[in-house]
């Protein structure tokens, strides 16, 4: 999968948080986008995954040879972030049950096979609204992760997490990075981006 920025711009207000930016992440790299709290990394993500409007300039997706609908792109995405809401009255198996009627997960996975990757076997069946902060990541990471798509965003993945969860974090993404494009936002949290090979640094885009 292919991404171009086409001189892209974001502002609120009167305030450019990036402009004229243009780049492409090309397929089968792993890339970081670093920058300070209130950089603009996340805006820049978001941008990105469609889930945040550009004010100038448009993003292309491109698979192969067929360029995709900015409309149908987040069938093509999977999208992890500590400020993304999950449906705190689902269960963990709920959790993992209705993503699959939309979002495949790879090889197959069964939902017991990601529940015991999560390590959360225990909780399996109670709701999030009861998981910590940690526990919520670590469910938002292995949604993400595990999803059969070409291209997965993670926004300060090791947020919330100790060092056992930054170690499950790093092993889980190193063994499902292969043959997708994955864009890593980081405050300069080294470990949660060992496995890129492209810096890009948000302060140049000003």
């Amino acid at each position: 999968m292919q991404i171009t920025l086409n001189n892209i711009g974001k502002r609120y207000n009167y305030e450019w948080i990036f402009r004229k930016v243009d780049y492409s992440f090309t397929s089968d790299n792993n890339y970081v986008l670093l920058g300070s709290n209130g950089s603009g990394k996340s805006t820049l993500l978001q941008v990105i995954a469609g889930s945040l409007l550009a004010s100038e300039g448009t993003v292309d997706y491109t698979l192969g040879a067929n360029k995709i609908a900015e409309e149908e792109s987040y069938k093509k995405l999977s999208y992890a972030a500590p400020y993304l809401e999950l449906f705190d009255e689902f269960t963990l198996t709920e959790s993992i049950e209705f993503q699959a009627q939309f979002k495949p997960f790879q090889k197959g996975l069964t939902t017991q096979e990601i529940i015991s990757i999560t390590g959360l076997e225990k909780s399996r069946n109670k709701q999030l609204k009861y998981y910590s902060s940690g526990m919520k990541q670590r469910v938002r990471l292995a949604l993400a992760i595990l999803a059969e798509t070409p291209l997965l965003l993670l926004d300060e993945p090791a947020s919330n997490l100790d060092r056992k969860g930054i170690d499950w974090y790093t092993e889980l993404v190193n063994a499902h990075r292969h043959q997708r494009l994955i864009i890593v936002a980081s405050n300069q949290q080294e470990y949660e981006y060992t496995f890129c090979n492209t810096e890009l640094k948000v302060e140049d885009f000003k």
